[in-house]
């Protein structure tokens, strides 16, 4: 319990000074057309975690394993998402970091070589064809994560939901150590919640995560649920790990699906996310946050509850698949009301 108040209390010092630091060199965010908040934020919400970490590992060094080589990983994305959020690099390098950091992660013998027995009772062992699916596995989980960054306190809290999930994982597979890792994840993140909404000294001290933050958080998201599905130690299936990330991942699909019919980028920026589009709803921000964490919460929950029940992976697959499409038909149902279709006028 000490090591867990020292944290936060340093994770929330780290956090301002980071935040008084990046005004000075000009690592803020500035509204725009599609970005609709007030004044420069500091975009240090990244930076403060990553500092947590070697703070986590200073006090508990023996709770997460290979921390040298993942901390390698999340240095890289540091830098390169410090620099992106400073001058707004191209999509490209972003790629090719993504895919070298994924690249050392399965060196260290981190990749997703199997996916269960997803195939009627069967197990689908997926031999080489494992890397490749390792490399989108990890591109998949940073993108989605990055998306999903749209209003105050979503990405953290959506991002401490999985890690409460994946503490409970492991304290259930008798891995304690990564356990505490989780909820030592949690805890360094919680300053950041606090000032992205405002709470308790409102808007002025107001900070925002930036992409260095995003890509960080998804690449432990992956790294972690590699590590709790795959090889002689795991402690839960591979399509559990769908339910433990299922609105980041469904959103990603969803609007990449989307942006791909209407010939776009598929990384092109716009205002169709989940969030938005609740938004135009007529939720409030506090509103949309409240049910979209929700909403993650019962997606971990019967994640666990359908692992804890034995419950075959082909049904599990077969549930979130059809979770999906429910999810695709309430959006398109809610668009058609936020942006009906217009009819041309008959002239009489």
């Amino acid at each position: 319990m000490q090591d867990i108040v020292f944290l936060f209390l340093g994770a929330l010092t780290l956090l301002f000074i980071a935040r008084k630091v990046a005004r000075r060199v000009g690592l803020v965010d500035k509204p725009n057309a599609r970005k609709q908040h007030k004044g420069s934020i500091p975009l240090v919400g990244g930076v403060s975690v990553y500092f947590s970490l070697w703070l986590i590992f200073a006090l508990q060094p023996g709770w997460m394993p290979e921390f040298p080589v993942y901390m390698f990983c999340i240095t890289l994305l540091l830098i390169v998402g410090v620099l992106d959020d400073r001058f707004d690099l191209p999509v490209m390098p972003r790629m090719l970091l993504q895919i070298g950091v994924a690249g050392i992660m399965m060196y260290q013998g981190l990749y997703l070589s199997s996916l269960g027995t997803v195939l009627f009772g069967y197990p689908l062992m997926l031999g080489a064809a494992g890397y490749l699916v390792t490399v989108f596995a990890v591109i998949g989980a940073i993108n989605a994560y990055n998306m999903i960054d749209g209003i105050d306190g979503l990405l953290g809290m959506l991002a401490s939901v999985t890690f409460c999930f994946l503490s409970i994982v492991f304290a259930l597979g008798d891995r304690d150590g990564l356990a505490m890792w989780c909820l030592a994840l949690v805890v360094a993140c919680m300053p950041y919640i606090l000032l992205n909404l405002g709470v308790p000294w409102g808007q002025k001290f107001k900070v925002f995560m930036g992409d260095a933050g995003s890509m960080l958080i998804g690449f432990t998201v992956i790294w972690l649920l590699i590590i709790a599905s795959q090889g002689e130690k795991a402690v839960m299936r591979p399509v559990t790990a769908l339910w433990l990330i299922a609105l980041p991942l469904m959103d990603m699909l969803r609007v990449m699906v989307s942006r791909l019919r209407r010939r776009c980028s598929p990384f092109r920026p716009d205002r169709e996310h989940l969030h938005h589009i609740l938004m135009r709803a007529g939720f409030s921000q506090r509103g949309t946050l409240m049910i979209m964490t929700a909403g993650q919460v019962i997606n971990g929950m019967i994640g666990v509850i359908l692992a804890g029940c034995h419950v075959s992976d082909n049904w599990q697959l077969a549930l979130f698949i059809v979770c999906f499409f429910s999810m695709l038909y309430a959006v398109r149902s809610v668009e058609k009301i936020t942006h009906p279709v217009e009819r041309p006028i008959a002239v009489k």
